[in-house]
């Protein structure tokens, strides 16, 4: 009877051993930061698209859209009928707007940001006023 009792205090501090280490392997992930998971695909920052101010058409011929966030410039692509520009870049993007037929339009300060993986992309509609 002797030997059980032995056994049996040995095996409650095993047991208590193996949680106590079970324990302190657990630890806590408030200063470990998580894997970010991006994806691939390519985002642009800027898509624009131009209308026109009296028939609120679609500008699609004779067309410029430049973006410009000192010293980066770059026209932007006409895509269906939009522009898309300054893929995967942030930035402060003056937009200038020149078509034949109508005032050049320069645009306010637009603001593209960005998070872990892309840019936060922008859409601007524009309005161009014939001459």
């Amino acid at each position: 009877m002797l030997s059980y009792f032995r056994y049996g205090n040995a095996m409650k501090y095993v047991s208590f051993i193996l949680v106590g280490l079970l324990l302190f392997s657990c630890k806590n992930n408030d200063d470990d930061t998580e894997p970010i998971n991006c994806t691939t695909e390519f985002v642009y920052g800027l898509t624009v698209q131009v209308r026109d101010a009296n028939t609120g058409g679609i500008i699609v011929s004779d067309i410029t859209v430049t973006a410009r966030d000192e010293p980066y410039e770059e026209e932007l692509v006409f895509l269906f009928d939009t522009f898309i520009g300054a893929g995967e870049r942030a930035g402060n993007y003056t937009l200038t707007v020149q078509a034949d037929g109508y005032l050049t339009l320069i645009t306010p300060v637009i603001e593209v940001g960005a998070n872990e993986c892309h840019v936060i992309g922008q859409f601007v509609e524009l309005e161009l006023q014939p001459l």
